[in-house]
């Protein structure tokens, strides 16, 4: 007999149920037991052990996130699963557990448009996350070492250190390969038929199938998936993984020079002749064997120099040969820094600040492999001018001006003097009774994260 999941929300306290970080850390969910079978286990059992299932639990936990079409939260997961533990694991086991429809959101691309991305509810997030547990290492036999994208031990740093290397080798022309919407438009009978050549536990194949054409919510209608798997899935990274590893083995086959991020992928050729006879083939495969669509407007031949990579491009000087952060990325950056230290805000200097640091932080730790000394101090001193333009324009009134500027150290005539200036706000920033008043050191101590030292400490890690 097939029945629906239940969901309902068990008001109940979780003290002593698992080990979260917030109550002395997360016990097991050790009363999911799970039975082993002559001490071997099969694929499903392995994915249902308790012991797996408690790491998936936790991971879902760490990463928080939106609540599903139904409403319920991470912080809910641990009363519901303590009374209706047993029943979701006959669900599993038996087969007619059901996953409910993921609920679409969708957010705007940096370069315009929008990506769609798909919550599930967090049970769902929960089971996605333990079979990918189990499957990560068997799948990642099958990957080929040019695929760098959401695999264990690698990164998108990796992936651009390996395009600097093809660059220096010699190929200097690159095939930018752009993918329609592809986590939109994967072929869910390819997809099943590639899982099926590396495991072969029916059940499991069965749950993914599930996963798969669970259904998508939005704006309160639900409809039926018949292709896609839908990013923001625990399961999603995995499962395009695989799908793409066949284009993977045809370019390895044909002697490509190739890196692939995810959907993003570059194959290195040493003459644009090539690159559009390049072109031409992965299209035709892509289209034909995958069913997926290449974006012809984005899909590039050209030189690495110009063309983006992850946010990144090559640069070439004499005879010295780098990475650099795409003009895009940089302009992207700026523009953000420049919202960030509007003077029309009303949010106090700490405020503006602390908001500043937590965005350079990241996106210093994402570029700071780049080459990009020069430009991180022009921005440095920029960003401070800008700074000083925040404190002089919320000093506000003459007596503010004059008051603070003598206890920074100005004298009483040119306190007041420089009080009573009519000049603009950002001709004030950058002059030298802010510049002597407002110095570096104190923008510093006020909570100011030097970019350029930042830049410098984490590039030379690298």
């Amino acid at each position: 007999m097939r029945r629906e999941q239940k969901t309902t929300k068990v008001g109940c306290r979780c003290e002593g149920m698992l080990e979260t970080e917030s109550n002395s850390g997360v016990q097991s969910i050790a009363t999911l037991e799970t039975a082993e079978k002559d001490g071997a286990e099969d694929l499903l059992e392995q994915i249902l052990h308790r012991d797996n299932l408690n790491e998936a639990y936790k991971r879902v936990v760490k990463n928080g996130g939106a609540p599903g079409i139904d409403g319920m939260t991470v912080g809910e997961m641990l009363p519901y699963l303590k009374e209706h533990k047993e029943e979701l694991l006959r669900s599993l086991r038996g087969g007619w557990y059901k996953p409910k429809p993921v609920r679409r959101v969708q957010i705007p691309k940096p370069d315009g448009g929008t990506r769609n991305l798909g919550v599930p509810t967090v049970i769902d997030r929960m089971i996605q996350q333990a079979i990918a547990q189990v499957l990560t290492p068997i799948f990642e036999e099958k990957f080929s070492d040019s695929s760098y994208g959401f695999r264990p031990g690698r990164s998108a740093h990796q992936a651009i250190k390996k395009t600097e290397e093809y660059y220096k080798q010699g190929y200097v022309k690159v095939v930018d390969i752009d993918l329609t919407q592809y986590f939109d438009t994967v072929n869910h009978d390819i997809l099943i038929e590639q899982v099926k050549k590396v495991i072969q536990d029916r059940a499991v194949i069965n749950l993914i199938r599930k996963f798969l054409k669970s259904g998508v919510m939005f704006n309160g209608l639900v409809s039926a998936t018949t292709e896609g798997t839908p990013q923001g899935g625990n399961l999603s990274p995995l499962l395009s993984n695989l799908y793409l590893t066949a284009f993977d083995r045809m370019l390895e086959e044909r002697g490509h020079k190739f890196v692939r991020y995810a959907d993003d992928c570059n194959i290195y050729v040493k003459s644009q002749r090539a690159a559009k006879r390049v072109m031409a083939g992965c299209k035709d495969y892509l289209e034909k064997k995958l069913k997926l669509k290449v974006n012809e407007a984005k899909s590039k031949a050209g030189s690495p120099l110009r063309l983006k990579f992850l946010g990144f491009s090559m640069y070439k000087v004499t005879k010295s040969i780098g990475i650099r952060p795409h003009a895009k990325a940089m302009n992207r950056f700026k523009g953000r820094l420049r919202q960030l230290t509007s003077r029309k805000q009303a949010n106090s200097v700490s405020d503006i600040l602390s908001k500043l640091k937590r965005y350079t932080t990241g996106w210093l730790g994402y570029y700071s492999i780049a080459a990009m000394s020069f430009k991180m101090k022009e921005l440095n001193e920029w960003l401070r001018r800008r700074i000083r333009q925040i404190f002089w324009k919320q000093w506000k009134k003459p007596s503010a001006r004059y008051e603070n500027l003598k206890r920074l150290g100005i004298d009483k005539s040119k306190a007041r003097e420089w009080a009573n200036s009519r000049r603009g706000y950002w001709r004030v920033a950058r002059s030298w009774i802010l510049s002597r008043s407002l110095t570096n050191e104190y923008l510093v101590s006020s909570g100011y994260d030097d970019i350029a030292e930042r830049y410098e400490v984490l590039h030379s890690s690298y």
